[in-house]
């Protein structure tokens, strides 16, 4: 048993992160990870790949990182099926997931979501677990070359789960600690119960959130009066983290249809507002499908497709165009990141040895699909 296992968690030091401070480069730099020197692994589950954004990581001071996550085994084999139940806690509490390929179902605190392509959900902190994801049969080449989007169209919801993850810090370097392991969970009453733990450091009014792709603060808006080049309209869509990340993270889809078709759910009753694209002390843009085109401070121009990420400072850097049928990532991450600090390894290391006894509140749901938000024992 951990020294602190039956301590008052207030008076052990582990409450907060108390390792260095974090710091997001201030300078005129910009990184590059091609999609064509992509390395997939299966880092930390056998069924799951993971590609990650490492030059942009390392380049912004290892603080954030972005990676593809691709499912690439059946879920119905022994050692791929339902994660335990577990939660992430990275600086701030900040773990973002966007689906862009297949469907998923999660279990959040108590309340299960099936989510497809472009759903969007900030996980904070909280105790969940994979329990299903769609696998196409196909061979690993063939399904890490399936088309990826935002829109949960028939065709992207049948190929293999794939969605975009992004942390602050890598997660080597925080608590991932099991809450109740595959072999003690009952699946009549584990799936319900809602917990709570002390151990994060989230802002204020931060906290779970979730996005439909047809939800109504989710539908793409116009770009008026657009600097972005384009043959055909290009449109917004707010994916909603800045308020639940505590402020520390912003996000948009910048986004436009395959010519002659309406793909995109869209509003156009009200336009985007073009100063998102001011937002960041430093910008990330992932090109999600089709081909898009920057600018740097030198006037020198470079194209991204399809899987490739850009990182680079506040101004270095302006997004200036857009292919037909492209779907570009954009996150913007905020000043207040500057006030969060790592944990150390020895923090990290004990309240992963801690596990369930982290959990200081249990509420047990009446059902699964409605009632309180996740996260209401946190308050």
């Amino acid at each position: 048993m951990n020294v602190h296992a039956a301590g008052d968690l207030k008076t052990t030091g582990l409450t907060r992160p108390d390792g260095a401070p974090l710091r997001l480069n201030s300078q005129d730099f910009v990184a590059i990870d091609r999609d064509r020197d992509a390395k997939y692994e299966a880092t930390y589950r056998p069924q799951a790949l993971y590609n990650r954004a490492d030059a942009g990581f390392h380049a912004n001071n290892d603080t954030f990182l972005l990676h593809e996550v691709a499912t690439n085994l059946p879920i119905y084999r022994p050692d791929t099926g339902p994660t335990d139940f577990h939660l992430h806690l990275p600086p701030g509490g900040f773990q973002l997931v966007l689906v862009t390929s297949g469907a998923f179902t999660f279990d959040y605190d108590g309340r299960f979501y099936n989510v497809g392509p472009g759903a969007v959900m900030l996980q904070s902190a909280i105790v969940h677990r994979q329990l299903f994801y769609t696998w196409s049969g196909l061979s690993t080449e063939e399904n890490l070359k399936t088309p990826q989007t935002v829109v949960p169209d028939p065709i992207s919801m049948g190929y293999s789960g794939k969605f975009l993850e992004a942390f602050i810090t890598d997660p080597t370097t925080f608590p991932n600690p099991t809450i109740v392991g595959p072999d003690q969970i009952d699946e009549a009453e584990t799936p319900r119960v809602a917990w709570s733990h002390p151990l994060h450091d989230r802002p204020a009014n931060a906290g779970f959130w979730l996005q439909d792709p047809l939800a109504l603060d989710a539908l793409f808006k116009p770009l008026s009066d657009s600097p972005i080049k384009s043959a055909t309209p290009v449109y917004v869509r707010d994916i909603g983290i800045e308020i639940p990340s505590g402020h520390l993270v912003t996000g948009h889809i910048i986004a436009t249809d395959p010519r002659g078709q309406s793909l995109l759910p869209k509003s156009t009753s009200t336009a985007a507002d073009g100063a998102c694209f001011a937002k960041g002390e430093v910008v990330i843009y992932r090109v999600i499908r089709g081909t898009a085109e920057f600018s740097n401070k030198a006037g020198e121009s470079f194209e991204l497709t399809a899987g490739d990420v850009v990182t680079a400072g506040k101004n270095a850097t302006s997004l200036v165009g857009v292919g037909e049928n492209t779907q570009v990532l954009r996150l913007g991450l905020l000043q207040g990141m500057n006030n969060l600090r790592s944990w150390t390894p020895t923090q990290r290391d004990e309240i992963d040895g801690l596990a369930a006894q982290i959990i200081t509140r249990r509420d047990i749901r009446p059902l699964r699909t409605e009632g309180k938000p996740v996260g209401y024992l946190y308050a």
